[in-house]
């Protein structure tokens, strides 16, 4: 009887379980069908790590709506403040009072409450005139700086007249044509108070002058082109004096020729109260033709 060998292992064997490839399959599908709704729930935003959500394509950007003049503004977003533009001379004094109306809007409405629609002249109340003396500043005094301001109403009642003392070193007084002196000078208002109080008189009405503009430059102020009548500018003036239309003619020899007086005679200076009393008169001659004139072109 042959032997019988058995090999017998005692040890266990260890065999990897082996999983059905059809679940395997199942957990992918389930994955895509997952992934799928997120994306078709969320379209655009992604998911972070931490779990919350942040917008695709970096910095997130605000709605913009359309507005009507075709530009965009954002939908939640505030308008921040308009920049201005400072004056630089103006800013010397404290407080401007009676500073010219910016933008035509604020001009027209002030020019209409003191005119009315038919071109009748202003009222009486809202009309005065203004003259000023000048003395020399600066280099070799070519500088012209306020010395002197007058103004008067519609009958030459005067509503200012005082002496004006510049913030630089007076260096030519100019008086055989200001008519200022040292002396002048002594009890004189600094410009910055002067200004105030000369603004506040100015400010609303229709201010008459020849040749204004220097007087603004000297007041370091500019009043609504409105309400300013300047009788160096009046073509009827001219007409009228038998001078060219478009010639600026001085005071003196329209005041000769159409009011039949002299003025600014002698080596003693000019007198700015005479000036400006000078300029209303004139301006009293063509009044209500000149306003007339001036309703009709604002209308056009």
């Amino acid at each position: 009887m042959s032997d019988l060998i058995l090999n017998v292992t005692f040890g266990v064997v260890d065999r990897s379980r082996k999983v059905p490839s059809g679940n395997r399959k199942h957990k992918r599908f389930i994955k895509r069908r997952q992934l799928e709704r997120k994306r078709q729930q969320l379209p655009s935003a992604v998911q972070t790590k931490g779990g919350g959500l942040k917008k695709c394509g970096g910095r997130g950007r605000r709605k913009r709506k359309r507005t009507k003049g075709g530009g965009e503004r954002e939908e939640n977003g505030k308008q921040g403040p308009n920049g201005s533009i400072g004056n630089n001379e103006a800013s010397t004094c404290s407080t401007q009072q009676g500073t010219s109306t910016k933008g035509p809007q604020g001009v027209n409405k002030t020019h209409k409450g003191l005119i009315g629609s038919s071109g009748s002249p202003p009222a009486p109340s809202k009309l005065v005139a203004i003259d000023c003396e000048m003395v020399g500043t600066g280099p070799g005094g070519r500088n012209s700086d306020l010395a002197r301001c007058s103004i008067v109403g519609y009958e030459g009642d005067v509503l200012y007249d005082r002496y004006v003392k510049p913030s630089a070193p007076i260096v030519d007084y100019r008086t055989r044509w200001s008519g200022i002196r040292k002396k002048h000078m002594e009890n004189a208002v600094p410009f910055c108070k002067a200004q105030r109080e000369i603004l506040k008189i100015l400010s609303g009405k229709v201010v008459v002058g020849h040749a204004i503009h220097n007087d603004f430059k000297a007041l370091k102020y500019s009043h609504p082109k409105a309400l300013t009548r300047d009788t160096s500018k009046i073509p009827l003036l001219n007409r009228k004096g038998g001078f060219p239309e478009n010639v600026s003619i001085s005071l003196k020899r329209l005041a000769k020729e159409l009011l039949h007086k002299d003025i600014q005679v002698g080596k003693s200076g000019h007198s700015s109260v005479e000036d400006a009393r000078t300029t209303m008169e004139l301006y009293k001659i063509v009044e209500a033709e000149w306003e007339q004139h001036l309703m009709l072109n604002s209308e056009q």
